[in-house]
């Protein structure tokens, strides 16, 4: 297999990853602060760090992933500065904090399993580790921090190249750091706030600085040493990391390690999902949730496929018409492989009467509607030995794509094309499409036409009422009552169904977009 080249953003290049542990891959994602649901721009670095995680896995390194839940320090400004974003949504709905943690750690979950992004190998909690911080804030307090009265702050000169990860010191000027007042340097930040005098937190400690809290960027560097050690091989986040916290975190493990090593070989970042409505800002209401577009009709895995369609590192612009071409192209997808798997299921049919009949010796067989790798011996198992010269040219273009910096758009044009290929061995086709989705995530060798089907939360009617009326309008039309069946199909058209003669499937809804 092709070595595997990623850009790093500390570089601004593509290098070839090595790992720090040979055969082990060691994986930091920066994740959500739970105290609103995540919305689908924040949702793409998720689907990003998945696919990063299966190709490390597909080039045969042992994965271990954290992923680590921010329920404490994150203020309203990322720039260090603001109310704490916990205490503040506790304040404003007049619940414990830690009931606001919970239910919305738990929503973000329920997110990553509507994505198939896989578990990491830990969910890290900012509150389980704040003994560890204080000691942490203890170990470089004397050689790199300073006290004020509103907490301990970590003083960036003391530090080689701060900010080189976000160029904050070059022409490029990519930096979002204010002046305040009592700083030595405008680039300090926060390692412990303590609680103001006559004030009390929901979430405050003990500590050598006074009862408080810790700062957000400690938590990540506390938790990706707990975790993976130092250095690990990749830490990823959002393009906006990339600014204030990511240099913030390198900075705090150059103090912690004594050298100018980052923490991380590489830095990797997702761009933005851009919405020209302005419905990606939590403050919009209804803004642009998992949720909200499985309550439109659409299947989430359509937005998984929507993000791979783009680079990773590139802008994405989000509407309702190009959701809706990702969920026809998914549906495309999964119409072949269902093809396939029935094409696959005939074979093994035949070839079991030719064993009954003595014809041939024994093999193993599969249920079209149970497909699983597992359920399948020998070849099927994975794509291994000889198998026909096509499948292998989309294999070698397959592999090429997601070993080039996670080309995921050409990736999915290879993935396609293998499943359109015709007079080839079905089993290795099924085997070689399993393979690549694997990396992709799209499920599509369990998936289904019917699982598409997402009623939308504002239909008016049930899907008993519309099988039913289609029964009728079959009766109709089998009784060349014409008017009558026009008439039942332009109910349900007016209904938000969408009748489809001559598909097996029968109906879809119609969405609105």
């Amino acid at each position: 297999m092709s070595e595997l080249k990623l850009f790093n953003s500390l570089t601004r290049q593509l290098e070839t990853f090595t790992p720090v542990h040979e055969g082990e891959a060691r994986v930091y994602t920066c994740g959500p602060t739970v105290y609103n649901y995540p919305h689908i721009g924040n949702m793409r670095a998720y689907v990003f760090a998945d696919t990063l995680g299966r190709v490390l896995s597909y080039k045969g390194y042992t994965l271990t992933h954290v992923i680590n839940i921010t329920d404490v320090g994150h203020l309203t400004d990322d720039a260090d500065a603001g109310e704490d974003k916990m205490e503040k949504m506790a304040a404003e709905k007049a619940q414990s904090i830690w009931d606001i943690a919970r239910h919305y750690t738990e929503a973000y979950w329920a997110d990553i399993q509507a994505l198939n992004i896989r578990q990491p190998a830990h969910w890290s909690i900012a509150t389980d580790y704040v003994p560890a911080m204080i000691d942490y804030a203890k170990s470089i307090a004397d050689k790199h921090c300073y006290e004020l009265e509103s907490g301990l702050y970590f003083d960036t000169s003391t530090v080689a190249n701060y900010g080189a990860l976000a160029r904050a010191k070059t022409e490029d000027g990519e930096g979002r750091i204010e002046e305040v007042e009592g700083k030595r340097n405008a680039a300090d930040f926060a390692i412990w706030r303590k609680t103001p005098a006559g004030e009390t937190r929901q979430m405050e400690w003990d500590s050598p600085w006074g009862k408080g809290a810790p700062g957000w960027h400690l938590e990540c560097s506390v938790m990706s040493e707990a975790l993976l050690g130092l250095p690990f091989d990749i830490h990823t986040g959002g393009i906006d990391h990339r600014e204030i916290h990511h240099p913030n975190e390198i900075a705090q493990n150059q103090a912690r390690c004594g050298s100018d090593h980052s923490g991380a070989r590489f830095w990797m970042h997702n761009n933005f999902l851009i919405e020209r409505s302005g419905k990606m800002s939590k403050s919009s209401g209804e803004f642009l949730r998992v949720q909200l577009l499985i309550d439109k009709g659409f299947h989430p895995l359509a937005y998984r496929l929507m993000c791979l369609q783009a680079h990773y590192r590139s802008e994405l612009e989000f509407s309702w018409e190009g959701l809706q071409a990702a969920l026809v192209r998914l549906k495309r997808m999964v119409m072949g492989v269902a093809n396939l798997k029935t094409r696959y299921a005939d074979t093994q049919s035949r070839h079991a009467e030719l064993v009954s009949a003595s014809i041939v010796p024994n093999a193993p067989t599969v249920e079209a509607d149970a497909w699983t790798l597992k359920q399948v011996q020998g070849d099927v198992v994975g794509v291994k030995g000889d198998v026909a010269p096509a499948i292998s040219a989309t294999l070698k273009d397959f592999t090429a794509a997601v070993m080039d910096d996670l080309n995921t758009a050409i990736a999915l044009t290879a993935l396609e094309t293998l499943i359109s290929l015709k007079k080839i061995n079905v089993a290795d086709q099924l085997a070689a499409i399993a393979d690549m989705d694997n990396v992709l995530g799209l499920n599509l060798m369990a998936l289904t036409r019917q699982d598409l089907r997402v009623r939308p939360k504002a239909a008016i009617i049930t899907e008993p009422e519309i099988e039913a009326a289609l029964d009728a309008r079959k009766e109709a039309r089998a009784a060349k009552d014409f008017a009558k069946s026009d008439a039942i199909r332009d109910d349900l058209i007016a209904k938000g169904v969408e009748v489809m003669d001559g598909d097996p499937l029968g109906w879809d809804w119609k969405l609105d977009i």
